[in-house]
């Protein structure tokens, strides 16, 4: 079967078979299919979309260009979570010790950040001492030991999908929603879970900003999900202004503790309740989301969730005296306040330009080579709708330089003041 003849078929918009996609997945991965020819199935497939049938078959392929994580001796549904990513999204940090609190195996592979999104583990390593790199049956045992376990990937993972990232990247088809869901999908498929969660962002400050299209990757990933017998749904949640208050490593990690510790602010809260009632109900703990968001209370309440968080940073190496003296974590030199140079109400904040200036602090990566500061980033007092006066502290900035002109000038063009404006809904659709 020739190349030029599975491209001219997906041009004309044509479905292609099992055999086709695995044709170009195996023959690309094997360096027997050139960039030149790749990218023009990329960008037919940009152009013409895949079915349903398509897209679960795209997405094997590359989940078996690769290794598969075997999760079968761990007893019970293991459940995880993805989120497309957005600024001071720490979701998972509190969400995965709440989830094993209950009981239910959370076996959660996750990734850096580059630019300025953050990682989940970026945020996890700036607990001193905390290993994400283990091996699978490091990772396999400590699940089974203590219920949760959040590291890098492990072995050959999808490794089709590492290719055709890199040319999507250069070839203006990164954001093509088949090729999106396929990437995330294979991916997770691999990491060898029963039940997935998925949080697609919307809004300014994230990948997909039109609620259109994130429904429509919502979708097709569930879609993915259904088709490989993986049980799986959507939360479409609002990235109009940051998750919570802080962005920046340490002070992330910082609220997440206070999440568990029921002091977290109501934005990031109700989005940790509302993913973690879903992961509940597929791991059939429960039978309505009412009845699993109040054991994930109640495991707040009695402290439990805290407790298996810090089971899991001793697991990993970590100090987990950090649950109690938030000064062991890195700590940036300097604290500075940007004020308000007006009164009225926050009518906007940027969330992506609030997530450049935590980067340009060193909080965040502009190359994969850089080393992250962990002690850097950015501490909001203001939310969309708020009311503010004159000199009122905006942002604390926490720096290790005592010149930021040009990250204030960022945060200060970045938040909004003006008429009184009520933010989005957090959660803008659930999709099953």
């Amino acid at each position: 079967m020739r190349m030029v003849d599975i491209i001219e078929r997906k041009r004309n918009g044509l479905e292609l078979s099992a055999k086709e996609l695995h044709e170009f997945i195996t023959g690309y991965t094997k360096g027997e299919i050139p960039d030149y020819q790749a990218s023009a199935f990329l960008m037919a497939t940009y152009f013409n979309g895949m079915t349903e049938q398509e897209q679960a078959n795209f997405t094997l392929e590359m989940l078996n260009s690769g290794d598969r994580v075997d999760l079968s001796e761990i007893p019970g549904i293991k459940v995880d979570k993805h989120s497309t990513g957005g600024m001071g999204d720490k979701t998972s940090i509190p969400l995965a010790p709440m989830i094993a609190a209950l009981g239910i195996p959370i076996s959660m592979i996750s990734g850096r950040g580059l630019g300025h999104t953050g990682g989940i583990l970026d945020k996890l390593e700036a607990i001193p001492g905390f290993k994400v790199e283990l091996s699978e049956d490091q990772f396999i045992q400590q699940v089974k030991e203590i219920g949760v376990a959040i590291i890098s990937t492990t072995g050959n993972i999808a490794p089709a999908d590492k290719k055709l990232y890199a040319l999507r990247d250069v070839t203006a088809t990164v954001d093509s929603i088949p090729l999106i869901a396929g990437s995330i999908m294979s991916k997770k498929i691999a990491s060898g879970t029963d039940a997935l969660v998925l949080d697609v962002k919307t809004g300014s400050g994230a990948f997909m900003k039109e609620p259109k299209k994130a429904k429509e990757l919502a979708q097709a990933m569930v879609a993915i999900g259904q088709n490989v017998g993986l049980r799986c749904m959507a939360v479409i949640s609002d990235m109009d202004q940051p998750l919570g208050n802080t962005i920046g490593n340490s002070l992330e990690i910082e609220e997440s503790i206070e999440i568990l510790k029921g002091n977290g602010l109501r934005d990031i809260t109700d989005l940790v309740l509302t993913l973690g009632s879903e992961m509940v109900v597929l791991a059939r703990k429960a039978t309505t989301l009412e009845e699993a968001r109040e054991m994930l209370i109640e495991t707040i309440v009695s402290q439990k969730a805290l407790e298996k968080f810090g089971k899991m940073i001793t697991s990993q190496g970590g100090d987990k005296r950090v649950l109690d003296n938030y000064s062991l974590l890195p700590q940036a030199r300097y604290q500075i306040e940007i004020k308000a140079k007006s009164s009225g109400h926050v009518a906007q904040i940027k969330a992506n330009e609030l997530g450049i200036a935590s980067m340009l602090l060193g909080g965040g990566r502009q190359n994969k080579e850089d080393q992250i500061n962990y002690g850097v980033g950015l501490r909001l007092h203001k939310k969309v709708g708020d009311k503010v006066e004159t000199g009122e502290s905006l942002v604390t900035v926490y720096s290790d330089q005592l010149d930021i002109t040009e990250v204030e000038q960022i945060i200060l063009a970045s938040i909004e003041i003006g008429a009184k404006k009520s933010p989005h809904p957090l959660i803008h659709e659930i999709i099953n």
